[in-house]
């Protein structure tokens, strides 16, 4: 019997513009969802600033969604949602392209994270970040406090 469940990207795609709209209108995209790890894009054009690079909101927004795309792909969403309690943004470089947003956990911190919801109701954990450009130039880094949340709790 086949899988006919459609690929993660798509799944976190099709939800954005329900779930964050303004990451959607901006044109974030999840490329690649897989358990343990996340990335998304998203164009310059349409997300500029007054001096022509990429608005500060537009990086921050292509990080934090990471956090919901790793945990859509890691735990069970059927008992356990994410949210995010603490994003730090650190700046490295101004984006005049389009950008892409990399985060991966690991299998043991997975393990760890699902133990602790299953016992507690909920888990922080931490998510780090990397946004580079086209050129694969790094124009920012995030590291960000998000909680695996039981539905109910």
């Amino acid at each position: 019997m086949g899988n006919d469940a459609p690929p993660l990207n798509e799944v976190v795609n099709g939800g954005l513009e329900f779930t964050i709209p303004i990451a959607h209108t901006m044109g974030v995209r999840a490329a690649e969802v897989r358990p343990g790890f996340a990335a998304t894009t998203v164009p310059v054009e349409g997300n500029g600033n007054h001096f022509g690079v990429m608005y500060a909101g537009v990086l921050f927004t292509v990080a934090e969604i990471l956090g919901g795309a790793v945990a859509i792909a890691s735990f069970d969403t059927a008992k356990y949602f994410p949210l995010v309690k603490d994003l730090h943004i650190f700046f490295r470089k101004p984006a005049a392209t389009d950008v892409r947003a990399e985060a991966t956990l690991s299998e043991e911190e997975i393990a760890r994270i699902t133990e602790e919801a299953e016992a507690k109701g909920k888990a922080d954990f931490t998510l780090k970040a990397v946004v580079t450009d086209a050129n694969g130039v790094v124009v920012a880094e995030t590291e960000g406090l998000y909680q695996l949340r039981a539905h109910g709790k």
